[in-house]
């Protein structure tokens, strides 16, 4: 599916950028990509737009969290975007805003997964499953508080993060009109039902009186045919005339004296 794509730049883009800002290093090549220094900050529009380097241990916005309960974190998210593949893929024929909103997560989801899962092997400082998520984007924002900490900017995220909250929005943006247009077919499909039943109950009818027409005339037909069955005369019982009569009838029925 062309949709998945779009999951797969996601990706690429997300891990690339994460590598630019980490650092990394190909010995096969002897290539070495230093990267940023840990909490180095990079202005790029002023201090409202900025690249800080920066790892999250735990989840989204900083929280951290327990060993085993970071362990389960990874593996639910491992379990979560196996679904979401799924589900994907058995969505084919779903409007394409929402199999885009669904793709922006999933690469989203990956994006993230990988830094859990995998960097702490990568780069030698965890266990699998116990790595840091690398975030850098720095954006400048009103104080408030969320969790029981107060923040001053933005609490800084990655293209990861981006990607799933774009495909949220554009879920909860487009899954209405998905909704209304599904009950709308739906309506469409009731009514030509509708259509369709009192047609052939019309026809049925009409297909009624042209049967009960037949019957009828089917009847008058064999009443008459009985009446002149009726009034049918053997021919045997039909009188013989005068010029038929034998001639010993004739004399006998001659007057005396002739």
């Amino acid at each position: 599916m062309k949709i998945f794509y779009v999951s797969l730049i996601v990706l690429i883009v997300d891990q690339v950028s994460k590598l630019l800002v980490k650092g990394f290093s190909i010995p096969a090549f002897n290539f070495v990509w230093d990267g940023m220094h840990y909490t180095q900050t990079i202005p790029l529009i002023g201090n409202f737009l900025r690249f800080t380097y920066v790892e999250n241990p735990g989840m989204a916005f900083g929280i951290d969290l327990a060993p085993t309960v970071k362990f389960f974190v990874s593996l639910f998210s491992v379990v979560a975007s196996l679904i979401l593949v799924y589900y994907i893929y058995q969505n084919q024929k779903s409007n394409l805003a929402t199999r885009l909103g669904l793709a922006l997560i999933l690469g989203g989801a990956l994006g993230n997964l990988i830094d859990r899962v995998f960097y702490g092997v990568i780069f030698g400082y965890a266990p699998l499953f116990f790595g840091h998520v690398v975030d850098f984007i720095d954006v400048d924002f009103f104080h408030f508080t969320l969790f029981g900490r107060t923040y001053d900017r933005f609490p800084i995220f990655n293209v990861a993060d981006m990607a799933v909250s774009v495909g949220v929005f554009v879920l909860i943006i487009f899954y209405k009109n998905e909704h209304a247009e599904a009950e709308k077919d739906d309506l469409a499909v009731l009514d030509e039902n509708q259509e369709g039943g009192a047609q052939n109950g019309a026809v049925s009818e009409e297909d009624s009186a042209v049967k009960t027409e037949a019957s009828a005339a089917v009847t008058a037909d064999e009443q008459d045919a009985g009446m002149v069955r009726k009034i049918t005369i053997p021919e045997e019982d039909i009188p013989e005339t005068s010029e038929t009569q034998p001639a010993e009838d004739v004399k006998n029925n001659r007057p005396e004296g002739t």
